[in-house]
């Protein structure tokens, strides 16, 4: 199979795809055809040694959480899914940027026939990281809420999902973008050095929580608004959690993945929910997917197509 390696720390000149070996599935396994695999801002800063320390990579090292595919074989004492099934799955080895994943069959869960590959294939990710935000401060019906970065793959699920809670939502976005931040009934401020004082016209009455998917002052924002700490949580600016008292609940917060994802799953097919997809690449150019990325611009997910026809 092809899949995705690379032997040093450094940008997406390292990222090589290579042909390696099948997996074969062990005990309690299965081995999925991939379909779509997501790509996410944190294998970039794992994949330029940024948490080398925290998680180190062992080389020759694979990359990628997300995916959706076919399960092909299944291992001894699986009964939970047969060969044939639809799945969506959830790594934490760094291997869904390939042809094949073989992984344990708790970590994967039903994909439902009207989701669209792609975004099942991205799911994983933004929506426990959505989910532990959420759970994180909690929004409440009437109360005005601010999603910094409203139009990433976390922050435009993150806006409906407050949405859905019945609060207003006030999301932070560049002008190219209003447009979809109002077609999901959020209201758009722009970032930048009139950002506070947009909210403030907006919200005159006070924000009530502050959801930080952008960092760059963002909770220093939140505080100056009079959001309290405990309202605060941010995904992106560790650094400042402990001096600011914010919260920086991730997706390693969510210990209910399975379920989680399988709700999930089931109001995008519903569309109850969108998830929009940017930009599709093939394996092949993974280092063009992840310079776009990088740019921390546009719309939605970018997803690597690794099967070129629907199935």
């Amino acid at each position: 199979m092809k899949a995705v390696r690379f032997d040093r720390y450094g940008g997406t000149e390292v990222l090589e795809v290579r042909e390696v070996a099948d997996g074969v599935p062990g005990s309690g396994q299965v081995s999925v055809s991939v379909v779509s695999a997501g790509i996410n801002p944190g294998e970039i800063a794992i994949r330029e040694g940024a948490f080398a320390k925290t998680w180190p990579a062992a080389f020759p090292s694979g990359q990628g959480s997300d995916f959706a595919g076919v399960v092909e074989i299944v291992g001894e004492g699986v009964t939970s899914v047969k060969a044939g099934d639809h799945v969506i799955g959830f790594g934490d080895d760094r291997s869904s940027h390939a042809e094949q994943v073989v992984i344990g069959a708790d970590r994967v869960v039903p994909k439902p026939a009207a989701l669209d590959w792609d975004v099942a294939g991205s799911l994983y990710v933004i929506g426990t990281t959505a989910e532990a935000a959420l759970r994180a401060v909690d929004p409440q019906a009437g109360e005005t809420v601010v999603v910094a970065g409203a139009t990433g793959g976390v922050g435009y699920l993150l806006a409906q999902l407050v949405k859905a809670r019945g609060a207003r939502v006030i999301g932070t976005a560049g002008p190219a973008n209003f447009a979809a931040l109002e077609a999901i009934g959020v209201e758009p401020v722009e970032y930048g050095e009139r950002q506070e004082a947009d909210i403030r016209a907006l919200a005159p009455e006070g924000v009530d929580a502050y959801l930080d998917c952008f960092g760059s002052g963002n909770l220093d924002i939140a505080l100056a608004l009079g959001v309290a700490p405990e309202r605060i949580n941010t995904i992106i600016d560790f650094a400042n959690v402990e001096r600011t008292g914010a919260h920086g609940a991730g997706m390693s917060t969510v210990k209910d993945i399975a379920p989680v994802l399988s709700a999930l799953a089931e109001r995008l097919a519903a569309g109850e929910l969108i998830v929009p997809i940017r930009r599709r690449y093939p394996l092949d150019l993974v280092r063009e997917a992840y310079d776009e990325l990088a740019t921390r611009h546009g719309l939605g997910k970018i997803v690597l197509r690794i099967a070129q026809t629907d199935i």
